[in-house]
């Protein structure tokens, strides 16, 4: 079956990776993929990230190269033989280093030591040599008023280089090391992750960089991280050209400071029209002797501009300056909000673009050029920018006696927040940013600059429809967006409300920054007119009841980009700094917080793979990839840590052969990632603990309804003879309902359907019906619009009638704490409230009635009881 591919948003002349998903037993493992453009072919390099039990793929990956004009559509068919380039990635291993051709540009990669790249060459001339990472650490926090603290730089030293994908489109090179010192003293510090990315004939090299915050708060404190370049300059110094990027227009293009080491525009004599246009247009000026003599001979006493920074220190402004060398004043350049952190150094004869990702919503950043006076200019893009004060991760609050867990139980009352001594600690999260290098054959034109940095920040993506998602039977229970009817159009309305309150109010609140951004925050305060950024477990987020899950059906149902981009962002996010990648809590994540390290609650539903799996699969992202092959063994650390160890009841130890595991949110977890390992790699123990854990839960004698069963580790199978009831309203919150659909969906196992069928029909049966069939009413019950989407499967699976019409009523005249749609109440919700004037800090839109919690959980149940039982 072919499959019509178009843009997420605009299409850019860059390379593309992008995922496709096939319904069951529809493609070959081994088949091959053909692009079709009209009646041309465009070179494709295809694999395979996912397969069905019988073998057949269910998502393939591709990557073209950059098309000068690409097609506003293509055309995937499976079976056909892809067509051959003209140009073809090309590695050649030599004694020390990688050199990667792409036809267009050369780069040289050694094997290990203090550069990521040793030159890259353009044409036979090199463009830019030695770029490597560089980072500045300081033994305490930046003083608030008089006093010094010294900085002392380190150096990134790459360890290990590994090709992780090759082929004649896309080659993926992936280099591990640490950060060490560059002088006497000193430790070794930040493990990094850095992908390069290279694509047939593209002159760029996009760049991932993941580094691990292994520092101690209390001692380690970081004042710079950056990615930094030398640019050699042959160029006269009036054909020497700096180029930086300011914010972008409506039409997504930023404009550019447009600057020469030596300028000849603006004096007070002129050398010639067409000399003057051909330093801004980046062109040679011409011979000197060529100007007008009034210029000419007195070149010498026209300044060279050496040094510029750009420094973009919040969401809402940057400021420029520049210098004629280090031992002069720096000069102000008019300034604006928000760059779209792209940058050019060189000249006619050839020039390297530099840039990061999001730059301005991952403040403090800056970009530096130094030295393009002479021979050599450095070009820096700074993801923590020196001019900020230093990094300073130490728990906000000295433990407020809390000693005990009586006493941590305590602030729970009142803060809401989970606190215990030690476990406020961010020692294993992480953070990772994209940026770029292009090796430019001489200076752009503006118009090209702008299209390449728009390309940095919106990167191109190819999609399917969400009909074709939709009908290759991935990620359970969803359907395409359809307003059909009132009743559908009113709930489309809501969802659309509660998509746009959020990006609103990130927007408004400002909810950006280095570890930041990506999350949104977990409650309101309506007195204040603010989220409770302060108040304990009720700031960020942190996945807390999926949002992210929400986000993500939004997307398949809309193929809206704008869904996909925030979405993205908070998978990015809550992957990476929500979640230990080292230490003691490898593989579990962290519940909400002031801090998104702060609670002391580390736990699988919050780390859990199925908040990751879209990305990767619509993606191919290795980062994403590499994030959920680190959860395919988490039960291991049910060893290390009891998630309920506060508030058990009874006697419990961990042991490897009786570990407790909940079957909600911490089963869930674990079937998302076992699934995702099985279907990625053909993984036979994560598989076999699937479908065995599967059998145990139809075995035990309540299935779903024990809430907590005991695994042992060395056989991967639950201990079926436990017979309780015990029910939580979290369980199924956080992608145990959309987990346990795919994997009936996928294959049958004995007893499993059953018991989560009975799960969904009691959750919000009446006490009567739970008394008849467990022997008493079952407790703990609570998020009714939530669990509407239990019953709507139920209902749906069991064909029953009066289950769909109790899931429909539990989903709009519920009580409690969710969002109620009762008629009574449409009007005063569902509505945006202006507030300006002196209670607010700045004005905002508020939805008082909107709490993270409840907008994920209507979301999802919305969704899904539009699939299932749709009206």
């Amino acid at each position: 079956m072919s499959t019509a591919l178009n843009w997420l948003s605009e299409p850019r002349p860059t390379g593309v990776t992008w995922g496709v998903p096939w319904p069951r037993s529809t493609v070959a493992p081994d088949a091959p993929f053909a692009l079709r453009c009209q009646e041309s072919e465009v070179p494709v390099q295809s694999w395979v990230t996912a397969t069905w039990p019988d073998g057949s793929v269910k998502w393939s990956a591709h990557a073209i190269g950059p098309q000068p004009d690409p097609a506003g559509s293509y055309e995937l068919v499976p079976g056909s033989i892809p067509a051959t380039g003209e140009q073809v990635v090309h590695l050649v291993e030599s004694q020390d280093a990688l050199t990667v051709h792409t036809g267009a540009v050369s780069w040289v990669l050694p094997h290990d030591g203090p550069l990521l790249v040793r030159k890259a060459e353009r044409d036979g001339r090199e463009i830019v040599r030695d770029v490597r990472l560089v980072s500045l650490w300081q033994g305490e926090p930046t003083p608030d008023g008089a006093g010094t603290v010294a900085r002392h730089e380190m150096r990134g030293h790459v360890t290990t280089l590994t090709v992780e994908h090759a082929g004649p489109v896309r080659a993926v090179v992936r280099l591990d090391g640490r950060h060490e010192p560059t002088g006497p003293g000193g430790r070794s510090w930040l493990p990094f992750t850095v992908r390069l990315y290279f694509y047939a004939g593209a002159e760029d090299m996009r760049v991932v960089h993941t580094f691990l915050w292994d520092g101690e708060a209390e001692r380690d404190f970081l004042a710079g991280l950056g990615l930094q370049a030398d640019v050699p300059m042959p160029d006269e110094p009036h054909d020497r050209h700096v180029r930086l990027a300011g914010p972008a227009g409506d039409d997504h293009l930023p404009g550019f400071l447009t600057e020469a080491v030596r300028g000849i525009t603006g004096l007070r004599r002129d050398p010639g029209e067409s000399f003057r246009l051909a330093q801004v247009a980046g062109r040679a000026c011409g011979p000197v002797e060529e100007w007008a003599d009034t210029v000419s001979r007195r070149v010498h006493l026209i300044p060279q501009w050496t040094d510029w920074t750009l420094d973009q220190a919040s969401a809402d402004g940057f400021t420029l300056r520049k210098r004629t060398g280090p031992g002069c004043g720096w000069v102000t350049i008019p300034a604006s909000t928000r760059a779209a952190g792209y940058g050019y150094v060189g000249g006619t004869v050839g020039g390297l673009g530099f840039g990061l990702r999001d730059f301005w919503k991952l403040h403090p950043t800056r970009l530096d050029i130094r030295g393009a006076a002479t021979p050599t200019a450095t070009a820096t893009v700074w993801m923590w920018s020196p001019s900020a004060p230093a990094m300073d991760l130490r728990f906000y609050h000295d433990g407020l006696g809390q000693d005990d867990y009586a006493q941590q139980l305590e602030a729970l009352e009142i803060t809401y927040e989970d606190y215990e001594p030690g476990f406020g600690s961010a020692h294993g999260i992480a953070r990772t940013h994209e940026l770029v290098l292009r090796a430019y054959a001489g200076t752009p034109s503006a118009q090209r600059l702008a299209q390449d940095a728009a390309a940095l920040n919106d990167p191109p993506l190819l999609v399917c429809s969400p009909q074709r998602l939709h009908q290759a039977g991935i990620f359970g229970d969803w359907a395409p967006a359809d307003r059909s009817t009132a009743e559908r159009a009113e709930i489309e309305d809501r969802l659309d409300f509660l998509f746009g309150f959020y990006t609103g109010q990130q927007e408004q609140r400002r909810w950006y920054g280095f570890w930041d951004y990506g999350d949104v925050m977990h409650a309101y305060d309506h007195d204040r007119h603010q989220w409770r950024y302060d108040v304990g477990g009720y700031a960020w987020d942190n996945s807390e009841l999926s949002p992210d899950l929400w986000l993500w059906h939004q997307f398949l149902r809309t193929g809206r980009a704008d869904v996909f981009r925030f979405a993205e962002a908070m998978t990015r996010h809550t992957g990476e700094v929500d979640v230990y990648h080292l230490g003691r809590w490898k593989g579990l994540g962290t519940r909400h917080n002031v801090q998104h390290w702060g609670c002391s609650a580390k736990q699988l539903r919050i780390s859990s793979a199925i908040y990751r799996r879209h990305y990767y699969y619509l993606t191919a992202d290795e980062r994403t990839g590499q994030l959920l092959a680190e959860l395919a063994d988490a039960e291991r650390n049910f060893l290390e840590l009891d998630p309920t160890r506060k508030v058990r009841t009874d006697v419990y130890t961990p042991d490897r052969n009786a570990l407790a595991v909940g079957l909600g949110t911490d089963w869930g977890a674990l079937a998302a990632a076992w699934l995702t390992a099985w279907e990625r790699t053909g993984d036979g123990p994560a598989r076999d603990k699937l479908l065995g854990t599967m059998a145990d839960i139809g075995a035990l004698p309540q299935g779903f309804l024990t809430g907590e069963a005991l695994l042992d580790l060395d056989t991967g199978r639950f201990d079926t003879t436990r017979d309780q009831i015990a029910v939580s309203h979290l369980s199924a919150v956080f992608g145990l309902v959309e987990i346990c659909s795919e994997l009936i969906s996928l294959q049958e196992v004995p007893g499993f359907t059953e018991a989560w069928l009975r799960y969904c029909r009691l959750y919000l049966a009446t006490p009567e019906e739970q008394e008849a069939a467990v022997g008493r009413r079952l407790t703990g019950i609570s998020l009714i619009q939530a669990h509407s989407r239990l019953t709507a499967y139920a209902a749906a699976h069991l064909r029953d009638e009066s289950l769909a019409q109790r899931a429909w009523r539990a989903f709009h005249h519920d009580i409690g704490d969710q969002l109620n749609t009762n008629a009574l109440q449409r009007q005063a919700l569902w509505s945006l409230t202006s507030i300006t004037g002196p209670a607010v800090l700045a004005p905002i839109d508020e939805a008082p009635f909107v709490s993270t919690n409840d907008a994920a959980q209507y979301g999802l149940a919305a969704i899904q009881n539009l699939a299932l039982i749709a009206p």
